[in-house]
């Protein structure tokens, strides 16, 4: 028997088998606590998503989010540092360029690792779009 969602009730979306599927999805929700760019995201086609209009909205969220989006982009980098790491310590080589294993995660800008900016929020999207096509 099927139940109607009550409204403002968080629907459970599926995994999208993602490596960052939860860096994703905690930027979703954080984004969604903007009235703002709530109503953006609602009104955007999908162009202007890929197209990376919808990321330059980013400047216009409250310090709040930004503040949160920050924090989840560090945590997301030193989850990255870790898997590195990980992966380094397996083989044992010593001549790995950290900056090069970077590179392969395409959904964050590594180069700045401290801050989420609207390139952050247009690479997170190009990435689940070259994903999903």
């Amino acid at each position: 028997k099927a139940e109607g969602h009550v409204e403002g009730e968080k629907v459970e979306n599926p995994d999208t088998g993602l490596y960052y599927d939860e860096y994703l999805r905690q930027v979703i929700d954080v984004l969604e606590t903007d009235k703002h760019f709530r109503e953006k995201l609602q009104t955007a086609d999908i162009e202007e998503i890929k197209s990376g209009k919808l990321s330059r909205e980013l400047d216009l969220v409250s310090h709040h989010v930004r503040t949160r989006l920050d924090e989840l982009k560090r945590q997301e980098v030193a989850r990255l540092r870790m898997l590195i790491k990980a992966k380094m310590d397996s083989v044992q080589d010593t001549g790995i360029d950290h900056q090069a294993l970077l590179k392969q995660f395409e959904h964050l800008n590594h180069q700045n690792p401290d801050t989420f900016e609207p390139k952050d929020l247009d690479m997170l999207i190009k990435a689940v779009s070259a994903r999903s096509e």
